[in-house]
């Protein structure tokens, strides 16, 4: 009797007109398109793929090998208990001869890194003014750059409710003040966060936010995801224009 197919599979959530190349992609690593849902500026896209079945002589060779591991590193610690035992008697004395230091000597003070803005970072500027969100150009800013602050003046192009929170959101931002219709730039992503966590400033600082609204970003660089050819983001401020 044939044995019936296993699948795993994987959801994909891709912005407006980037479907065909996530679905590209995802085919040449040997995934298979299932289905599309289409929503407003975003779609959601499931693949499938054979589940690979674990050979089983690969198994007993790495259980093999675990065994001779744990019987060397058995032998090499018990023969290194006494030469440790040694040691420490050796280090007993050591210390014991020892003054202690009168004050800690300071560490220097790392200087703090510059925020990367389009003014400063020829780089940056290039970046927010590329046609396309799945170019390379993002990935090797993010691998550059990730965990460094970047300031840029934007605007909110999505907004949607994180999963089922009411007062959690996903928000899409781009560069400029064209909100929903955006064109140019890397597709930026707050995923998961709240009002708050906007830490919202300047004049005028609204109870809250919308489709539309534009700000001064201020954000730590996270990853891009190739997939979805997204730029994540985290919210370090968010000040009124």
């Amino acid at each position: 009797m044939t044995d019936e197919v296993e699948y795993e599979y994987k959801s994909v959530q891709t912005v407006r007109g980037a479907d065909g190349l996530v679905i590209s992609k995802m085919q040449k690593d040997g995934w298979e398109f299932v289905e599309q849902s289409r929503g407003t500026l975003r779609s959601t896209l499931t693949f499938r793929r054979p589940r690979k079945p674990l050979p089983w002589p690969l198994i007993g060779a790495a259980a093999a090998g675990l065994v001779i591991l744990a019987i060397i590193i058995g032998t090499a610690t018990a023969l290194s208990d006494g030469d440790e035992q040694k040691g420490k008697t050796a280090k007993s004395a050591a210390a014991a001869s020892e003054k202690p230091s009168a004050t800690p000597t300071p560490s220097a003070a790392e200087p703090a890194a510059e925020v990367i803005t389009p003014e400063n970072s020829p780089e940056f500027a290039a970046l927010l003014k590329t046609a396309d969100t799945c170019d390379d150009a993002n990935a090797d800013f993010a691998t550059r750059h990730e965990g460094r602050t970047i300031a840029f003046n934007g605007s909110i192009v999505d907004m949607t409710s994180h999963g089922d929170y009411d007062t959690r959101y996903d928000f899409l931002l781009g560069p400029g003040d064209k909100g929903p219709n955006t064109t140019v730039g890397p597709a930026f992503k707050y995923e998961d966060v709240n009002v708050a966590e906007l830490r919202l400033t300047g004049k005028d600082v609204p109870a809250t936010v919308g489709v539309g609204d534009t700000f001064r970003f201020v954000a730590e660089v996270g990853d891009f995801s190739a997939v979805q050819c997204l730029l994540h983001l985290a919210p370090v401020s968010t000040e009124t224009r």
